[in-house]
Order: C-alpha cells, then sequence, then structure tokens
C-alpha cells in the first residue's frame, strides 16, 4: 500500500507515505486516501492526534509529475486539493516527522502541521518557478507571513533546496534531531498531545487559526486557478519534457 493508515491505541492515527521506490511521490489516489483519512480522523473521538510520516530516506519527492499531468487538479473536488482543505482545517493536532527530502508539496503541507520535527540532515525545495509553476498550499501567503518576505521569496523564486537548519531557522520545523530517532520522538511527541484534553486541544488550535482561516482558503482557490493555467502554458511543458528527458530546460524562447 502506498498510503499506511495506522490508529494506536494511545488515539494517535499514522499516515505513512510509503512508496519509496518513487522517493513517496503523491499520486491522486494518494492523496484520496490521505484526504479520507484526514476526514476520518475528524469524525473518530478514538483518535486523538494525527502523525504524518514518510520513511528513514525520504519524505515526499512532492507531486508525481506523470500521474499529475494525466490527472490535472481541474476540479475542487480534484484529490489533491481535498487533501489540502482537509490538512489546513483540521481541528485535531497533526505531527509530522520528516526525514530524506521534502519537495514542492513534501514541504508546503508542513505549514498546515501544529508541530513539525526533522533530521538534521533533511532538505527541503519549493521548486514551483523552476517548473513554470507557482506556489501552491497557501505557501505564498504562509511562508512570507513565517519567515518574512525576503527568506520567503529566495525559497519560493529560486527554488533551490535549503538544509534542515535553514528550515528550523525559518520556522518550518519545530526541532531537528538525529535521523534514526524523529520518527520515535514525533510520535511521542503525537501521543503526548493525544493524552491531553481533547476539547481543550481544539479550542487552543481553533483560536490560534481562527483569523486566518478564510485568508488561507481564499489564496488556496487563487493559486489553483494561476497554477491550473500555468500547468498548460509552454514553460510548463518545457520544464516537464526537460524532467522526462533528465536535461536542463531551456526557458530563454519564452517572453
Amino acid at each position: 500500500m502506498e498510503i499506511v493508515i495506522e490508529r494506536s491505541a494511545e488515539g494517535v492515527m499514522t499516515i505513512a507515505l510509503n512508496r519509496p521506490e518513487k522517493k513517496n511521490a503523491i499520486t491522486a489516489a494518494m492523496y484520496q486516501t490521505m484526504a479520507d483519512a484526514l476526514a476520518d480522523a475528524n469524525e473518530d473521538g478514538a483518535v486523538r492526534a494525527i502523525l504524518i510520516r514518510g520513511g528513514e530516506q525520504v519524505f515526499s519527492a512532492g507531486n508525481d509529475l506523470e500521474d499529475f499531468m494525466k490527472s490535472p487538479p481541474t476540479s475542487e473536488d480534484a484529490p489533491v486539493l481535498q487533501f489540502l482543505r482537509r490538512i489546513s482545517g483540521a481541528e485535531k493536532p497533526i505531527v509530522a516527522a520528516v526525514s530524506g527530502v521534502a519537495v514542492g508539496i513534501g514541504t508546503t503541507l508542513l505549514l498546515h502541521c501544529d508541530l513539525v520535527y526533522a533530521a538534521d540532515s533533511a532538505t527541503f525545495s519549493l521548486p514551483f518557478s523552476q517548473l513554470g509553476l507557482c506556489p501552491e498550499a497557501a505557501s505564498s501567503l504562509l511562508l512570507p507571513r513565517l519567515s518574512g518576505y525576503a527568506l520567503a521569496a529566495e525559497k519560493l523564486l529560486l527554488g533551490e533546496a535549503f538544509d534542515a537548519r535553514e528550515a528550523h531557522r525559518m520556522g518550518i520545523v519545530n526541532r531537528l534531531l538525529p535521523a534514526g530517532e524523529v520518527d520515535a520522538f514525533a510520535y511521542g511527541q503525537a501521543a503526548k498531545l493525544a493524552a491531553l484534553p481533547a476539547s481543550s486541544l481544539r479550542v487552543t488550535k481553533m483560536l490560534m487559526k481562527r483569523a486566518h482561516g478564510q485568508e488561507i482558503a481564499d489564496r488556496m482557490k487563487e493559486e489553483v486557478v494561476h497554477f491550473g493555467k500555468m500547468l498548460l502554458s509552454p514553460e510548463a511543458r518545457e520544464a516537464m519534457m526537460a524532467f522526462f528527458q533528465k536535461r536542463k530546460p531551456d526557458f530563454r524562447q519564452f517572453g
């Protein structure tokens, strides 16, 4: 199974990306599974906290580009948009454990988690501009607000990879740990949350996020409009062809 869902006796639902041969690149079917799991977690009183993790070598390489081009998110019911709505609107606390690479949505989904723990060897990147695309998951709103415009611009405009120390400095990550300790530590933090009064956590999270909830939803909708148009652009086609042909894209031919 490419997404493994587990429920523990402590009240933690774990959503694990399990496609190591493709570096946990996410397909539409995987987004749907995760969206459904988040919906189930919201309704299941036995689930008191959620943990999202990848493997020890890779968190997620982002979208599976081949699958993404076959099934682009052209409607509000697209699995990726269902997932983003549910993770951004989740009432229960979400913890993430990140080891290895976190690319694109592998990084932007972390902006909607409450606690993020990463391996000190992890790397992050937001290569939307390199693919002829624009940011998603409200990252164009959340990252400048979290890290300041200058750092956000460097990451979103250049799209270059950055290390775990930089992610920690930017506020994307709460704490860095040795790679072999990340999953267990993150689970322990989720279990701590699960042992606390659910109503207290729910209200506290709501109060912290309420002021920006509609703004985040509106920004995600705006990003999707631009993303959909740019996905059909010559620049994006050149970027995708270069990716599959394992060559450097040439954008000089476009104005």
